[in-house]
């Protein structure tokens, strides 16, 4: 019965917006989530990914410590820890162990395990934790992720990830319609580990 989800942080927990407003003051401009139509998005504040990178790891910190909870989330994932195993895969750097804990307590979040890669490629780590689903905002994450492991993923909707999806990546719009997907395939699928 028990099954290992495997779960995005940034964009998927937390709301995809949560870096707009450090962009806005810090690049001078006056962007909205709707603007960020591909995952990469220098070219929006006219600077290279460099640049990009170099401004993202000097506000990391605050941008993660302030990031809102995703509507709806801390309920579903407490629901899903009463039987299920929650592990969070994030690119974020192993840096950001402390600060990630931090906010998963602050904000009531269980977790089993956090696992922070300092990298997008989420397949190994989604193999060797024998996950059973995963959860995630990243396109092409969700795509690789689905064809590699053969996991259900659900794809949280952003503006960001609008590309045609293969069969066994599902799009959702809410963290209640993810439970409510969670709910139908666990009753399919209640075999234990």
């Amino acid at each position: 019965m028990k099954k290992r989800f495997g779960i995005d942080i940034d964009g998927t927990v937390t709301t995809p917006d949560a870096f707009i407003p450090f962009v806005n003051q810090d690049f001078q401009v006056q962007l909205t989530l709707e603007d960020f139509t591909e995952y990469y998005w220098a070219p929006l504040m006219n600077v290279d990914r460099k640049e990009l990178y170099k401004w993202y790891f000097e506000r990391e910190t605050e941008i993660y410590q302030s990031s809102p909870v995703a509507e709806g989330a801390t309920e579903v994932l407490k629901e899903w820890s009463l039987q299920n195993e929650l592990v969070y895969i994030s690119a974020r750097t192993a840096k950001m162990l402390d600060v990630t804990k931090e906010w998963f307590h602050r904000h009531d979040i269980p977790f089993n395990r956090i696992e922070l890669l300092g990298s997008h490629d989420k397949v190994q780590a989604a193999k060797d934790l024998k996950v059973d689903i995963f959860l995630e905002d990243k396109h092409d994450n969700a795509v690789n992720i689905h064809e590699e492991c053969g996991i259900p993923v659900l794809l949280f909707d952003t503006p960001y990830n609008r590309k045609p999806i293969p069969e066994g990546v599902i799009r959702i719009y809410s963290w209640k319609e993810a439970n409510a997907w969670v709910k139908e395939w666990m009753k399919k699928h209640s075999f234990s580990r």
